[in-house]
């Protein structure tokens, strides 16, 4: 284990009590928001309310409302209304002995007076949707005659889950060089014997592998195999049964794995051959067409500028990448505190033209985000059958400009 979890719980801690003295204000002040209110029940955990729990809280006790306003005389107050509190984090502001919570809430509001009230209602992101049905009704009911200065919260619980601190970002590139040291372990003869050897065991040893860690994959990883004949490796979502599973020489393998570790999220994807008898190097063919999707990777990061929408930078990067016959298929989202994180949508794998909602979200600094991709080549050594190079590295956008947290794959690994 890299961290002990009282360590890691410490961390977290740290990042959290900065992260709501720093972001979250700066984060309702750009959406001119006065009050926001995240509410939610035991086992019914709104996903923002858990970003904003210190350790080792695993979950809502009973029903936990925060409440985070800007007083009359603009001090930024994080006030809780539950039953246990958060001392050191939030100001507790109601004693079950004297009133009910939803009194506590009717108060509390009534003294702040907010010209805006924000709540986690939003057709446009999960993240920011997680108020539920009878705690809307609640909330509503104790709100009174301020119902009417209620709108969507959307804007700020996306923003305060994309927005990185510089403390988190100063830890992150060592969590994905953590996810290079996995992938080159995997493509190795200590875990891969070809001829013996399939992807599935590939796949579990990933899974216990990150175990031992002490991080928490976040998905099912994936080990995939193209070879002559294959005829592409199956696409994202596609049925995989029919896909040879044993690994041989010469094949061309792909992985896809992410882990979380210290509320923060990997993603990546990257290749290796097996050698044939007699081989130092992967075939020519392929090497060329690792370069291409090292050069779409490059074509994203350029495009990725701050305040461009999603789907404006989809439809540059495609334009950019035909004009130098790269055949692209672009679907970078952001990562942060989840995999495919709070924040704008650049493609899906099933849409390369406009994706609607989070296509149109704009880029915001501070933020994270996969360059997930891949570009199709014409293989000569292959009787010119098409490989997919499917890539995956994790970046950050600050100071206007997107760079690697921790470099990328430029050549193959070989087994």
């Amino acid at each position: 284990m890299w961290l002990s979890l009282q360590k890691q719980a410490e961390i977290r801690n740290q990042w959290l009590k900065q992260r709501l003295d720093t972001v979250l204000p700066e984060i309702m002040r750009r959406d001119n928001l006065s009050m926001w209110i995240v509410s939610a029940r035991e086992y019914n955990e709104d996903p923002v309310l858990m970003t904003m729990l210190p350790e080792p809280a695993m979950g809502a006790r009973r029903r936990t409302i925060l409440v985070f306003a800007f007083d009359n005389d603009g001090n930024f107050q994080k006030l809780s209304l539950g039953r246990y509190g958060y001392p050191g984090y939030y100001d507790q502001e109601w004693d079950p002995a004297k009133e009910s919570q939803s009194d506590a809430l009717q108060r509390v509001v009534k003294e702040l007076n907010p010209e805006s009230i924000g709540i986690n209602t939003s057709a446009l992101s999960g993240f920011a949707d997680g108020l539920s049905h009878c705690e809307y009704d609640g909330m509503m009911g104790a709100l009174g005659s301020y119902t009417r200065r209620v709108r969507s919260a959307e804007r700020v619980a996306v923003g305060w889950l994309e927005r990185r601190s510089p403390a988190e970002l100063t830890v992150y590139p060592k969590l994905v060089d953590m996810g290079h040291t996995l992938i080159k372990e995997l493509f190795s003869r200590d875990v891969i014997q070809p001829g013996i050897t399939t992807t599935d065991e590939a796949v579990w040893w990933l899974r216990e592998r990150m175990l031992a860690m002490g991080v928490k994959a976040w998905f099912q990883p994936t080990v995939e195999i193209q070879y002559p004949g294959s005829n592409l490796a199956p696409a994202p979502g596609m049925d995989k049964q029919a896909a040879r599973t044993l690994i041989l020489p010469g094949d061309l393998l792909h992985v896809d794995v992410g882990f979380n570790a210290l509320g923060l999220t990997t993603d990546q994807q990257q290749h290796a051959y097996v050698l044939k008898p007699g081989e130092t190097e992967a075939p020519a063919g392929l090497r060329i067409a690792l370069e291409q999707g090292n050069r779409l990777q490059e074509i994203v990061m350029e495009q990725m500028q701050i305040g461009r929408t999603g789907n404006e930078v989809l439809r540059a990067v495609r334009e950019q990448a035909f004009t130098e016959w790269i055949q692209p298929s672009v679907y970078s989202h952001p990562l942060g505190t989840h995999g495919h994180a709070a924040g704008p949508t650049i493609g899906l794998w099933d849409n390369q033209q406009n994706v609607g909602g989070l296509g149109d979200y704009p880029l915001y600094d501070d933020t994270c985000y996969s360059i997930e991709l891949n570009i199709q080549y014409a293989l000569p050594e292959w009787d010119h059958q098409y490989v997919r190079i499917a890539l995956e590295e994790d970046a950050v956008l600050t100071k206007g400009k997107v760079s690697l947290l921790s470099g990328r794959q430029t050549e193959f690994h070989l087994i």
